[in-house]
């Protein structure tokens, strides 16, 4: 008799400690719980007007780092935004370099495999920009095939360069093709309509380029580690923010309300 209730309490123990070792892993796998213990949500981004730029103090702001920074205050912490190499996000997000890629991404198969991803919260095209002077002389893929593009390496511009056939030098960010093409170094780039929308025409760095031909219609979409529970708080957070209307609010601040996609 002696022999059995020595057996079940040790049953019990050993049951005991395999549900506390289980609740230890699990809680160590959170990302949330991860990111409460350090107190910040670091953000990877690139300097992509509407979404992530800085204003004249030097400050991050945008349509992207602004929901960035609600989604942080309602986990408890704050919103650290750190510029990536966009060719690398996977890896700067597998390193716990960052804690989720946001600026303005488009839910690309390979991100979609690759990372816990959010649902779609905007619209977004990529553009064939060049100068306006030119840009009535080549209104159709064919006529485009002449030209030499800029694109930015690892963005959804560069796989629409490859699906067409162009051919392109690949930069490490949108903002650099611009340069590219203002210089004349490149006849044409790929960028996000959004940011088109926003850095080039009158009254823009840029005045001289106008965007033309529309190469895919996407959506973007905030990227986590594989399989992290943030996504889906950030899902939540999207669903509450759009219901009371902040989102709108924010998205008319950069003027990307038109795009905006309704949160459930």
């Amino acid at each position: 008799m002696k022999k059995k209730l020595m057996l079940a309490t040790l049953t019990a123990a050993m049951l005991t400690g395999l549900l506390a070792a289980h609740s230890a892993a699990a809680a160590e796998e959170s990302d949330i719980e991860y990111i409460k213990e350090k107190g910040s949500l670091i953000v990877g981004i690139t300097d992509f007007a509407p979404m992530d730029f800085k204003d004249d103090d030097g400050k991050w702001i945008g349509f992207d780092a602004e929901l960035a920074e609600k989604v942080a205050e309602d986990l408890g912490v704050k919103a650290e935004f750190v510029e990536i190499d966009w060719d690398n996000k996977i890896l700067e997000l597998n390193n716990k370099s960052i804690d989720c890629v946001w600026n303005g991404m488009t839910l690309t198969p390979e991100v979609m495999e690759s990372m816990e991803t959010t649902n779609a919260y905007l619209n977004n095209a990529q553009v064939v920009v060049m100068p306006e002077a030119s840009a009535k002389d080549y209104d159709t893929v064919e006529l485009l095939k002449s030209l030499q593009f800029a694109v930015e390496a690892g963005s959804a511009g560069e796989a629409a360069a490859k699906e067409n056939g162009f051919e392109y030098t690949a930069l490490a960010a949108q903002s650099d093709t611009l340069l590219e093409v203002k210089s004349g170094t490149s006849d044409a780039s790929i960028i996000d309509l959004l940011m088109a929308d926003a850095m080039i025409g009158e009254g823009t760095s840029y005045p001289d380029l106008t965007h033309t031909i529309e190469l895919t219609k996407e959506e973007y979409g905030v990227g986590c580690r594989k399989d992290s529970d943030l996504a889906q708080f950030i899902n939540d957070e999207f669903a509450s923010l759009y219901k009371d209307g902040t989102m709108t609010s924010i998205a008319e601040t950069y003027d990307v309300a038109a795009a905006l996609i309704e949160q459930k």
